[in-house]
């Protein structure tokens, strides 16, 4: 009785394991539904990795761009595309929403540039042809930053230098009227070297700020010792050194821009760091006097007129120039300028000793002291003509003899007083004014009337010469005048016919010939008769005597 729970469990058990053995061995349909499902999954985690991020570029105006048309390329190579356009919450500006290649998602940092590349027409030429066809497409310009971003804002213009371009990059600080553009170009001695990549306006400070790129290897020129000033293309110039015109090149002419140098009265000084800032001057000639930085202010107290006396006018002694006219008048309604000064209009001048370079640099303390021992030794200012077309003036620095206890320092608005003397110009019109009174007084009635009578002569005998003239071409146009020519070939006709008639061989010839042999025969027969007439007269009457010699007679007493 024992031993049959024991068999009935152990068949149990066998049961369940058979039961069991069965169930583990999986029938061979399960396998192409799970084959099925990794293939899905593995085509999703295929098309999801082959999906790349989604990015939002800002634009003011999406003008050609296109949702799943417009492309975003780089370096000509499509990586990505417009997905959607749409405007900004704010209803302000449009936001286009694109997708990026997974293999350019590196591109996408801080530092990366977009812009819209479309036909445009600028100062570099037309560019962007290839897009009249095909349409607008997004570039993009891959950035050094290793900041991942996902939002940009699209460039209104392209830029004006590649990103990795090797140069320098400076600033400028200019007013409104040397203001420069995107795009314009930076020459040194008429050589493009760099562009203007930015200009933005500092209300604050109502100042312009650009950046500039100078393209290597031209940014070594740029130094501590440049200067920037605006090339106008064609710089007029006329003041009291006289009439001067300076042509840029070409591109300037017809867009400006800017250049730069070292002006030969400074040294050249070490190379400029990246990001330095330095002052636009309106041209070449301002940047060379903002050069000088160093100087001594006076005040002249000039008695006669400052017509012609401009600001930048040269300030120079016997010669040689010293310094610059700062402001004509300079403060003019100042309460020390009175009666006692003779209402003297104040002009404020700087002496800067820059100017005459030297290897060894003198202080202004020195020059200081300088000057007032030249003051002392009777300097003294005066306004000269510089230029005789244009009235132009200058201070000219030189010393009057005879005047050196005249000198006693003086101020005006707390700066000191350089003596001033005459001009001359008040007695040059004096002797203007003298030479004119004499030649008033001049008689010169009596020499217009004698020119006068002159003239009425010479009128008198061109009115005979044309009267004369009148009466020979009269004469000349006389159908009896104009037949003399030929009546005489008539004349000299007929006496050729006449000639011709008495040729050797005619007849007329050979009897004019035998009558005049016959005439000689005759006279030779007569030569007898003659000779004895001339003995004896009367030998036609009576018969001729013959007689002997005649002998001589003897003298008388």
């Amino acid at each position: 009785m024992s031993e049959t729970p024991t068999n009935n469990t152990e068949n149990l058990t066998d049961s369940h394991r058979a039961r069991a053995a069965r169930q583990s061995r999986l029938s061979p349909i399960w396998i192409v539904p799970i084959v099925a499902v990794l293939i899905g999954l593995w085509l999703i985690y295929d098309s999801y990795s082959r999906i790349g991020p989604r990015i939002t570029l800002t634009m003011m105006n999406a003008d050609g761009i296109e949702a799943n048309k417009t492309m975003i390329k780089t370096r000509n190579v499509d990586i990505g595309q417009v997905e959607q356009v749409r405007l900004s919450d704010d209803l302000t500006h449009t936001l286009i929403i694109a997708r990026i290649n997974p293999e350019a998602q590196p591109m996408l940092v801080s530092d990366s540039r977009f812009w819209v590349v479309k036909p445009r027409i600028g100062r570099e030429g037309i560019s962007g042809l290839n897009t009249v066809l095909s349409g607008a497409y997004i570039q993009l310009q891959p950035g050094k930053s290793s900041t991942e971003q996902r939002e940009f804002e699209v460039l209104e213009q392209p830029p004006i230098s590649v990103q990795d371009a090797q140069g320098l990059r400076i600033k400028l600080i200019s007013q409104l009227g040397n203001s420069l553009r995107v795009g314009d170009p930076v020459t040194y001695q008429g050589y493009n070297v760099g562009r203007v990549e930015s200009a933005e306006f500092d209300s604050e400070s109502r100042e312009m700020h650009h950046q500039l790129f100078i393209e290597s290897p031209y940014d070594v020129l740029v130094t501590d010792s440049t200067r920037f000033w605006s090339a106008s293309g064609i710089d007029l110039k006329l003041d009291s050194e006289g009439f001067k015109v300076n042509i840029a090149s070409l591109e300037a002419l017809l867009g400006g821009g800017v250049t730069f140098g070292v002006l030969e009265d400074l040294p050249l000084g070490p190379p400029a760091e990246a990001d330095s800032t330095f002052t636009l001057y309106g041209d070449e000639e301002s940047a060379r006097q903002g050069a000088f930085n160093h100087y001594l202010e006076y005040v002249l107290l000039v008695e006669d007129t400052v017509r012609g006396l401009s600001k930048g006018a040269p300030v120079e002694f016997r010669g040689i120039r010293l310094g610059t006219v700062v402001s004509v008048p300079w403060q003019f309604t100042s309460p020390e300028r009175n009666s006692e000064r003779g209402f003297a209009i104040p002009v404020l001048i700087r002496i800067e000793p820059q100017r005459l370079g030297g290897d060894e640099p003198v202080t202004l303390e020195q020059w200081k002291s300088r000057l007032d021992r030249m003051l002392k030794a009777g300097l003294k200012a005066s306004l000269k003509s510089g230029n005789l077309l244009t009235g132009a003036l200058f201070v000219d620095l030189d010393f009057q003899p005879g005047k050196d206890a005249d000198y006693v320092p003086q101020t005006f608005e707390n700066l000191p007083v350089l003596p001033t003397t005459s001009t001359g110009l008040a007695q040059i019109e004096q002797k203007v004014s003298n030479l004119l009174d004499k030649l008033n007084q001049l008689e010169v009635e009596p020499i217009l009337s004698e020119l006068d009578r002159n003239l009425e002569s010479s009128a008198a005998m061109l009115a005979e010469i044309r009267a004369l003239t009148a009466s020979i071409q009269t004469l000349i146009t006389d159908a009896q005048t104009q037949q003399i020519p030929q009546n005489i070939n008539q004349t000299l006709t007929d006496i050729r016919t006449t000639l011709q008639g008495l040729s050797p061989n005619s007849m007329a010839y050979q009897e004019l010939t035998n009558t005049m042999q016959r005439l000689e025969k005759l006279l030779r027969d007569l030569q007898p008769v003659a000779r004895t007439l001339g003995e004896q007269p009367n030998a036609l009457i009576f018969d001729r005597r013959n007689s002997t010699d005649p002998l001589p007679r003897a003298p008388t007493e």
